[in-house]
């Protein structure tokens, strides 16, 4: 059955009371049939009728507009997109801080739903970090009483100091989570605007310049670390994440575990890089992560970049290189070369072919069929 009429639930705080708000357009007949409900009331600030949150009154929506409009609750049921991940939580940083008598620390609370959500270690970090700096903007309020006024004015606070889009994209998702997931209203701030995304092209090195950066690494071990984050097109969190087992020399693959999203996927192991890797592992000896610190355990991700910048400085590039630049690199030199669009999403680890779609717009090959107009 199609309905003409659709009802949107939301949740609202009213008064510090959680309540179910339904919004929809004018219509006479639900305006009417709204009213049947108990204890509903209207909202001048929400623009939309609300009554108190519960489940007898959940249930007195559903029942009371059954087969008159269609209610849509993918505002009001809480979903979770959280990563599963494996990696041992960790926020001893946290309580090793030094606490200032004038300074608001992140609640307990919120912790704890992190940890169960199992969120990764670097984003608590970030979320802990963007929720603290919005309480202590707000230090002589309760947390619990700011609304969606207070949140747009921090906001704009934030752009009038020049903070960048993307710690701004952050910080409304740590506040957001404190008060939808912590407090448990889902979708409570769904007005918030988001600043618009910058449509910025990747930049990428030609395929001699890659070449140099390889040949001039000070070591073997930093020639690996170059090799493979550009010839299988490698994030650094999954480079550093590699294990000796990963290396897949019979298949001519490496495995990719838990990478963004949760993902686990193949990418390409060349010939070359696993001539380098074996002459590597015997000189280094690594035992569980193929790039392990001095001290055993992960490999530093400051000295991946900084083995990539410092390269790039040494061969002239003077441009601004970084791990990721490998891998934007990977991904255009294979389009360039007639890879089909679909495997390079797969060997990205893309969910989309839409995010791949970007290296259409670099890739010189997109530009060999036009003749500039100065040389015809």
């Amino acid at each position: 059955m199609k309905f003409k009429q659709h009802i949107t639930l939301k949740h609202l705080l009213v008064d510090n009371t959680k309540c179910i708000g339904l919004q929809f357009y004018a219509n006479n007949a639900l305006n009417i049939l709204v009213k049947e409900l108990d204890n509903v009331l209207w909202s001048d600030e929400f623009n939309m009728y609300y009554l108190p949150n519960s489940k007898h009154n959940l249930d007195s929506i559903y029942n009371l507009f059954r087969g008159v409009a269609w209610i849509d609750s993918q505002y009001f049921f809480q979903y979770t997109r959280s990563k599963q991940l494996s990696e041992t939580f960790d926020v001893s940083w946290f309580r090793k801080r030094k606490r200032n008598s004038n300074f608001r620390f992140c609640p307990e609370s919120y912790l704890q739903k992190l940890e169960l959500k199992k969120y990764s270690n670097n984003t608590v970090k970030s979320y802990v970090k963007c929720f603290e700096d919005f309480i202590n903007h707000y230090h002589d309020k309760t947390i619990d009483n700011l609304n969606e006024k207070d949140i747009r004015a921090y906001l704009q606070f934030l752009i009038q100091t020049n903070r960048s889009k993307s710690y701004i994209n952050q910080s409304i998702n740590s506040i957001k989570f404190y008060y939808e997931i912590v407090l448990g209203m889902p979708n409570r701030f769904y007005n918030i605007e988001r600043p618009r995304k910058d449509k910025k092209l990747p930049f990428v090195l030609a395929k001699d310049e890659v070449i140099q950066l390889i040949e001039n690494t000070n070591n073997l071990k930093h020639r690996c670390i170059v090799s493979l984050l550009y010839s299988a097109g490698l994030r650094r969190s999954e480079l550093l994440n590699l294990k000796i087992s990963d290396i897949d020399s019979s298949r001519m693959l490496i495995r990719v575990q838990e990478a963004k999203g949760n993902k686990d996927r193949y990418s390409l192991l060349s010939n070359t890089a696993l001539k380098d890797l074996r002459a590597y592992y015997k000189k280094w000896k690594p035992k569980v992560y193929l790039f392990e610190s001095p001290n055993g355990g992960k490999y530093s991700p400051n000295s991946v970049a900084k083995i990539v910048s410092n390269t790039a400085a040494k061969v002239g590039i003077n441009k601004p290189v970084t791990p990721h630049t490998l891998r934007h690199s990977f991904a255009t030199h294979l389009l360039e070369n007639g890879t089909d669009l679909r495997y390079i999403q797969l060997l990205l680890g893309h969910s989309s072919t839409k995010t791949t779609e970007i290296y259409t717009h670099v890739a010189k090959s997109s530009f060999n069929s036009i003749k500039n107009p100065l040389d015809l």
